[in-house]
């Protein structure tokens, strides 16, 4: 029913990526070879994350063939090129995927979106041709049989401070010794690889980190149990624990000193993948309540008839579709080249904050049946929750933002 997007379309949406396209307000302005990609992760979520994701939340359960299929379409490197196993696409296709693959399981989302933005994108961008071959390609959708990866920034004590590594790579020779723990690894227990980032020259504060692809069955690499979370529950979270983990010198990404940098790079790509994740969750939110508002009746009629439901349902739409616009917004900029951090957080701190809000209302909107697990209402709430954290939580974003306003305003003077 399904199948690898082709190069021809591959082809065409990096063209208009290139050569850019006009603004962009809904679904029925996109280009045709994006309406396309939109249709078929729509189509793939309404028939089979949807009516899977509750199992696999209640049951903890990767859903490992969903996974699979998500390789085969090309989806699990969506912005890899071609050359190296991906498909090509560009970051306003990736806004979409998230959107739709999130909209029918949020968990699916977020194991889509730690694989591509935090552990391809560094590999592909910052990596060497051998690198590429190795630690792109089989991640890619490009061989037989998929490989995940994570990625190893958060430590214990450091959260959001990320120029506070305490994890270490010290030289031993033409190799690195790694010892450290990283926490709240998504994907930790399906990954075969992690890119982690430790520091190698503690004197130069976040000039002394430096980025490293970890293999998971390195000696000394183990993994801590998986937590018992909120929301997003088919997706694994655990720390990385690297005792004396030695890897080659050829495991280096980049250049020493260079980690910090790819980190915030990264993370700016990751928070548009957020985003989306966030949209999905909200458009889940709003069919569930909009959906019961019709059928459910009061008074002798359907509860969509009231104003306050109305109400409710404009602030929902209102808070979703604003974010989209900034969303799809920083992924044009991305595409054109353009420097995004203010926009990628923009849009990361709209759409989570949208995605809590609608989830909130939904459960209003149901009332008892929204707080119970035979809705899918009260499980969006769930899953919401995290968006505002992780990649930076909203109060780091507004950070970024203003910080970023400052700069350009202080440039002025």
């Amino acid at each position: 029913m399904f199948s690898r997007l082709s190069t021809n379309l591959t082809r065409r949406v990096a063209l208009t990526a290139r050569y850019g396209c006009r603004s962009i307000t809904t679904h029925s302005q996109l280009p045709e070879e994006h309406k396309m990609i939109y249709d078929m992760c729509r189509k793939f979520a309404d028939e089979e994350l949807a009516p899977n994701a509750g199992e696999w939340d209640k049951k903890h359960e990767f859903p490992t063939d969903a996974i699979a299929q998500l390789a085969e379409l090309g989806l699990m490197g969506i912005n890899v090129p071609e050359s190296m196993g991906g498909v090509g696409l560009d970051a306003l296709s990736y806004a979409i995927v998230m959107e739709e693959i999130s909209r029918g399981c949020a968990s699916t989302g977020v194991i889509c979106s730690a694989h591509n933005s935090l552990y391809l994108y560094p590999v592909v961008e910052f990596g060497t041709p051998e690198q590429h071959e190795k630690w792109v390609t089989p991640f890619a959708g490009g061989s037989e049989s998929l490989q995940i990866g994570c990625f190893g920034l958060s430590e214990p004590g450091n959260g959001s401070d990320a120029g506070a590594a305490t994890t270490t790579a010290t030289r031993d020779g033409d190799d690195w010794i790694i010892n450290g723990t990283k926490a709240w690894i998504t994907n930790a227990y399906e990954a075969s690889a992690a890119v982690v980032f430790a520091t190698t020259d503690k004197s130069l504060k976040h000039k002394g980190i430096s980025a490293f692809i970890v293999p998971n069955d390195a000696e000394g690499f183990s993994l801590g149990a998986k937590e018992d979370k909120l929301g997003i529950r088919a997706s694994s979270t655990a720390n990385l624990i690297m005792e004396n983990v030695r890897i080659s010198g050829d495991n280096l990404l980049g250049e020493e000193g260079q980690g910090f940098k790819i980190a915030m790079q990264t993370l700016d790509g990751g928070r548009i993948g957020v985003a989306g994740q966030g949209l999905g969750i909200a458009s889940a939110a709003i069919d569930c309540a909009v959906n019961y508002a019709l059928e459910r009746t009061a008074f002798g009629k359907p509860i969509a008839n009231f104003q306050m439901i109305q109400h409710k349902i404009s602030e929902m739409v209102l808070a979703r579709d604003s974010a989209r616009l900034l969303t799809w917004r920083a992924a044009q900029m991305k595409d054109a080249g353009e420097n995004y951090t203010r926009e990628a957080a923009m849009a990361k701190l709209a759409a989570s904050e949208a995605a809590t809000m609608c989830a909130h209302q939904s459960i209003q909107i149901l009332g008892g049946m929204g707080y119970v697990t035979e809705m899918p209402a009260e499980r969006h709430y769930r899953d919401a929750r995290i968006t505002e954290i992780y990649e930076g939580t909203s109060e780091v974003q507004h950070l970024v933002i203003s910080n970023d306003v400052l700069k350009e305003y202080k440039s002025s003077y």
